[in-house]
């Protein structure tokens, strides 16, 4: 990533104007040993399955990404122009570690791999935007029997 000292004066005002509200609590639940937990990802690096819509700017919606989704057939429609997409090029667990997790459960790391996992587009929308759809991702999460998520920020 770039530095915001390296950014245009327009983009980096942008960036530094996005509020990001503090949690003022600790978690209150707590889960089963990670070997035993059923584990989904949730990015915002614009990810989404070769042949979906792409991401827009200031998109809020999210796209569901299969849990036996091979690398291959995913793609990245992050709309910043500071970001860096060579890594992702080169190896997408850079960004979506999908290989990583599914080497963990095969070494009964972790317990399981959820069904589905999550892609957002980050870039343009500020955190309390995302209350809808985090909302219904949560629902689906739940339904899913997910105890744990890899949230994957970019």
């Amino acid at each position: 990533m770039v530095r915001i000292s390296d950014l245009p004066p327009d983009d980096a005002k942008h960036l530094l104007s996005k509020k990001c509200t503090p949690f003022d609590s600790s978690p209150w639940v707590t889960g089963p040993p990670l070997n035993e937990r059923r584990v989904a990802m949730i990015t915002t690096a614009g990810i989404h399955l070769a042949g979906e819509k792409t991401f827009g700017f200031a998109d809020t919606a999210f796209r569901i990404i299969p849990g036996d989704t091979k690398s291959g057939d995913m793609v990245m429609s992050h709309t910043s122009v500071n970001f860096d997409r060579t890594g992702f090029q080169q190896d997408l667990n850079v960004a979506f570690p999908i290989d990583r997790l599914k080497e963990l459960v095969d070494a009964n790391e972790v317990g399981s791999i959820a069904d589905f996992h999550y892609g957002f587009m980050g870039g343009g929308s500020k955190p309390s935007d995302f209350e809808k759809t985090a909302r219904e991702v949560a629902g689906l999460l739940k339904k899913d029997n997910v105890d744990a998520v890899m949230l994957i920020p970019i």
